[in-house]
């Protein structure tokens, strides 16, 4: 009799504690979440067809890369005048998670658009994953003050934000929830969020994809070896190529930043500086191969055989676009770098083309952002579970020679890469 009361006390003591507040935020986040990701993925719809609009227009109309100046100017007067408190892009969402301040303007949204489609339209050499999130971010946040959430609060929403842009402007919902809660801290997940990130990726996906109707570039790996011992080794040295493209792609956009920032005082200066270098570029080299996103690129390292040095041409050109203070992201030129790279390793290590390209694609991004759970789900979304074994370890190799820095100067280290630091920074 006394241990039927006392079962029945702790089914009691479960519901009270346990079950209830779990239904209650459960109910609250499926709420905010899907509608964050119906406004997210639906922004993301726009700034694809709006992207893929100016890029058109620029490979019909080259003569327009010489006006890149020109549209460095606008972008960094309008930064400049109306964007001294969004300028940090990413920077900042991740800022604002680790220090809640204020909510962050709505305006981020804007103008990351109008910054990035300049940016392509005149002949740049950028991304897109940047404009996706600072926009889910932006827009998220503005829940947080028409709802009154408290800072907790607060850090779901931000990371509900870059979930949904993530997701939906890659078309991978898994990999966009998990680099929602991976990014913000190297070596940590948040799993508070992990509910409301996995939501609003998801809504967010379908209003892109299904609702809109916005489709992502397919990508194929015809052909998997078996996995056995020889050909897991050949993935390391591998790996660890990707890793150090994706440390040498975060340096150099910091090394350009820091020069124009040294040399030219006048903010809106240094995009037309840079610009005037990029465009004398692309008409000396007489090709646009390495400016926008690069996808047809992209497409034919798996399949063809491409000159060896296409990774490190695209790593020069966006780290000067993105130094100088163009906008736009860092993903796809990462995706851009690591299956050109693959494709060049293809001469040296026995592993089929596709099979390298892939590989690269998602592990150069994962040592640049120090997100490798995140970049081996993209890799399985993309280009299906039977690459798994090769791009999960060859991501995970990537994240770990790619040392401790990456391409955001704000993400914290909350757990060393197998190695002891002087000083692990503390996660919030």
């Amino acid at each position: 009799m006394l241990e039927q009361v006392m079962a029945q006390l702790k089914i009691k003591e479960f519901t009270r504690q346990e079950f209830f507040p779990s239904i209650q935020f459960t109910a609250k986040w499926l709420f905010l979440a899907s509608l964050i990701g119906l406004l997210a993925g639906s922004a993301s719809a726009g700034f694809l067809v709006s992207l893929h609009w100016v890029t058109e227009y620029r490979e019909d109309n080259m003569w327009i890369i010489a006006l890149l100046p020109l549209g460095g100017l606008l972008i960094g007067w309008t930064y400049h005048q109306y964007g001294q408190d969004v300028v940090k892009g990413n920077n900042q969402l991740l800022e604002e998670f680790y220090n809640p301040q204020k909510t962050i303007p709505l305006r981020m949204a804007p103008l990351v658009l109008l910054g990035t489609l300049v940016t392509h339209l005149f002949g740049g050499s950028a991304g897109r994953e940047g404009t996706a999130v600072q926009m889910g971010g932006a827009i998220a946040d503005q829940f947080t003050k028409w709802f009154k959430l408290t800072k907790e609060d607060r850090r779901i929403i931000i990371t509900i934000g870059v979930a949904a842009g993530f997701s939906s402007v890659f078309g991978t919902p898994l990999a966009g929830a998990v680099f929602a809660l991976e990014w913000l801290v190297i070596g940590r997940v948040r799993y508070e969020s992990i509910l409301p990130a996995f939501i609003a990726a998801f809504v967010a996906h379908y209003a892109c994809a299904e609702f809109w109707q916005v489709h992502h570039t397919e990508y194929e790996i015809p052909f998997v070896p078996k996995v056995d011992l020889i050909n897991l080794l050949l993935i390391i040295p591998a790996g660890i190529c990707f890793g150090l493209a994706g440390r040498l792609f975060a340096k150099a956009t910091h090394f350009w930043s820091k020069v124009f920032k040294k040399y030219i005082s006048y903010p809106p200066l240094r995009p037309v500086v840079g610009g005037v270098m990029v465009a004398l570029i692309v008409f000396a080299m007489g090709t646009t191969k390495y400016i926008g996103l690069g996808v047809p690129t992209i497409v034919d390292a798996f399949s063809e055989d491409l000159p060896w040095y296409d990774f490190l041409a695209k790593i020069g050109m966006t780290s000067l676009t993105l130094g100088a203070g163009f906008k736009g992201g860092e993903v796809t030129p990462l995706f851009y770098t690591g299956a050109t790279l693959g494709n060049a390793l293809a001469y040296l290590i026995p592993l089929p083309i596709a099979l390298l390209a892939g590989m690269g694609f998602v592990s150069v991004f994962s040592g640049a952002t120090n997100t490798p759970l995140a970049c081996t789900l993209m890799g399985i979304e993309l280009f299906g579970a039977e690459s798994g074994i090769f791009i999960g370890i060859a991501c995970v190799t990537a994240y770990v020679f790619s040392g401790h820095s990456g391409i955001y100067n704000s993400q914290l280290t909350g757990s060393s890469k197998g190695k002891k630091l002087g000083k692990e920074s503390q996660e919030t």
